[in-house]
């Protein structure tokens, strides 16, 4: 198995303030006093208006950050859109790209998704490409197909950017029904889940870079529960939503990550 470093992200959605954002960074800065990041990257990803805030406190830390979406274009008459060059102006080296948020709400198919990943990668922004299923999905045992016609469009439009049998993205496999819900997959579940993306994987691009790939997981991770759940052979960290509002809790959650 590929020596993986293990990947937390804190995902804070539409919650966010000035004054909030101050303290909160403040407040995990003194929870990992002394904690040693070598074996795990911490980002976090914010709303857009906060990226130059980000910027002031982040760019001396021992913490990434990224954007929360990105545009599939470089520039033009979209409104609303943010480029990736707009991004790369605040220091964001991140962005999640195809949340089950933005693939619900905002109707992104598949192949949005894989286009915002391949424009990401381009402008050297790392994209955290979310991929999950439905309880009915599930309930009807479409996990695989799913997982399929999530990733057979990504794979097609980045497997030229491999590059030394590394592809670089990393995929968050984050089951709709665990999100936000309090329900979390089981650490089998999401093993198996984790398992079945890294097969794809490597059916396409090969065993390397599949091996190579950090897969993290999301879905209702607390402290309480990450260190079982990245123990898995398959999970290598966690796209972590309202938990990383916490401070006690999310500090937990990355003390987990390096086991």
């Amino acid at each position: 198995m590929a020596d993986r470093k293990k990947f937390v992200a804190g995902n804070w959605k539409m919650n966010a303030s000035i004054a909030a954002n101050r303290l909160f960074f403040e407040g995990l800065t003194r929870e990992l006093i002394g904690f040693d990041c070598s074996q795990v990257d911490i980002s976090l990803f914010c709303p857009f208006p906060y990226l130059s805030q980000f910027q002031q406190l982040l760019s001396n830390s021992k913490f990434s950050y990224g954007a929360q979406d990105i545009s599939a274009h470089e520039s033009g008459a979209y409104t609303g859109q943010v480029s990736a060059a707009m991004l790369r102006e605040f220091g964001a080296t991140q962005v999640i790209v195809g949340h089950s948020e933005r693939r619900q709400y905002q109707l992104e198919s598949s192949q949005l998704v894989a286009l915002k990943a391949k424009i990401a990668i381009q402008n050297h922004v790392l994209p955290i490409v979310c991929v999950g299923e439905t309880q009915a999905q599930r309930e009807d045992n479409l996990l695989e197909s799913v997982l399929a016609e999530q990733l057979d469009p990504l794979l097609e439009h980045t497997a030229a950017f491999v590059h030394a049998h590394e592809w670089p993205l990393v995929i968050a496999y984050e089951p709709i029904w665990a999100i936000g819900t309090g329900l979390t997959a089981s650490p089998q579940q999401a093993q198996a889940a984790h398992e079945l993306i890294r097969d794809r994987v490597a059916a396409s691009l090969g065993q390397e870079v599949s091996q190579a790939l950090r897969i993290v997981y999301g879905g209702s991770v607390k402290a309480a529960n990450a260190k079982e759940i990245f123990s898995q052979k398959d999970i290598d960290g966690g796209l972590i939503g309202g938990a990383s509002l916490n401070l006690t809790e999310f500090s937990g959650i990355i003390r987990a990550a390096k086991g």
